[in-house]
């Protein structure tokens, strides 16, 4: 990149970085539970409003989401950053997706300073509900990335991690259905749906030994009776299924249901089930992207960790990344110490001079990589090249 957009990317980013800075601290100050974000989303809109975007808010008929477009004077490339604000219940912003909102918004905002001329349009879409009902799902199902080229996602983390995987998964809930009866009594004529439920459990540690190490199913009950003389006729529990890829876990899927068939078989009892959240595919990271956005980090001075990581979750940014080009790299703001998200530890640690720098590295890095996307044609068809041929 010419020296002359250095200049410019550096200055457009110390400039953004207080209004920046008040947003993360707003939303900091104000957590909001995923589909309640109202305050979050509006301070997001007002900020992209204030900078010249087009937005439609609501959006998709959810209420905390939004789609705001900047289209340069050139033609170019559409670029997408995917803003997220909901907290965590008990601890506000322990997984830090107030400065997740501001950096990603931010990216948005300082690429918006360069494409009259560089060309392209830039989108920023605010998406509710990561912890749980995830909308990047609903947008990529709606068609949302079907004129976008390329989307980013970044992270806070404990360390300047580079975009990898995550796990692909289903939220599945499952219900037993019985007879209740007086259980001293005359506890023969009931059909005890806990105890099929009980079964399901057991059967699905049995099950483990034999999955896949890489797997990961793991459920609470969330209703199982409401008195010791009652033989319930009703139980209730949530599960999380999830695995590597989707075709493991469509396989995964079957073998858990057949466990809550089996176990409500043994009780004499009815087992339903169906999903209470929305399903996350697997995140397939664009490696010829996630390069040149290393390549852009390493001279700004932050060496990217490419290892994968020890340990991984699952991530609504995984269902984009299987019909867009995408990446979600991290971005470190604890200072060199490890940190676990999640926790009051972390959050705030959002509120630090080194989040704050971290921020701005970040939206500086991401900026570099799309203009080099849209300078470079050839470059872009590489990354266009390798999702053809990695996403079904």
């Amino acid at each position: 990149m010419s020296e002359q957009y250095n200049k410019k990317i550096d200055s457009i980013t110390k400039d953004l970085r207080p209004e920046l800075q008040e947003l993360s601290e707003y939303i900091y100050a104000n957590p909001e539970l995923g589909h309640e974000e109202f305050l979050s989303s509006k301070a997001h809109v007002e900020l992209l409003e204030k900078h010249g975007f087009d937005v439609e808010y609501p959006y998709l008929g959810i209420g905390t989401a939004f789609r705001a477009v900047y289209k340069g004077e050139k033609e170019g490339p559409t670029l997408a950053y995917l803003s997220e604000y909901d907290a965590l219940p008990g601890i506000g912003h322990g997984c830090g997706h107030n400065l997740l909102g501001a950096t990603d918004t931010g990216a948005g905002l300082a690429l918006s300073k360069l494409v009259d001329e560089a060309g392209g349009t830039v989108v920023v879409l605010g998406t509710p509900a990561e912890e749980t009902n995830g909308d990047k799902v609903t947008m990529a199902d709606a068609g949302t990335f079907d004129d976008v080229d390329i989307a980013f996602c970044t992270h806070p983390s404990d360390s300047y991690q580079a975009s990898g995987t995550s796990m692909a998964m289903e939220a599945i809930e499952f219900r037993f259905y019985g007879q209740t009866a007086h259980a001293a009594a005359s506890p023969f004529e009931g059909k005890n749906a806990l105890d099929a439920c009980i079964n399901f459990f057991n059967n699905v540690s049995s099950l483990r030994q034999q999955i896949h190490p890489s797997a990961r199913v793991h459920g609470v009950i969330k209703e199982g009776g409401e008195a010791a003389n009652v033989i319930p006729d009703y139980t209730r529990a949530e599960f999380y299924v999830r695995a590597m890829d989707m075709p493991y876990l469509n396989e995964l899927r079957e073998k858990v249901i057949r466990c809550a068939e089996a176990g409500a078989l043994a009780a004499d009892c009815r087992m339903e089930w169906g999903h209470y959240e929305a399903a996350y595919k697997n995140m397939i990271t664009n490696e010829t992207l996630s390069s040149l956005y290393n390549e852009k980090m390493s001279e700004l001075g932050i060496q990217m960790i490419t290892d994968e990581r020890d340990s991984m979750g699952s991530m609504d940014v995984g269902n984009v990344s299987q019909v867009v080009p995408a990446i979600n790299p991290y971005f470190e703001i604890t200072n060199g110490k490890s940190v676990s998200a999640h926790t009051t530890e972390f959050r705030d640690c959002t509120l630090t001079e080194e989040a704050y720098q971290g921020m701005e590295k970040t939206i500086a890095g991401l900026t570099h990589t799309a203009l080099a996307l849209i300078t470079d044609p050839d470059m872009l068809q590489r990354v266009k090249d390798e999702f053809e041929a990695n996403v079904d």
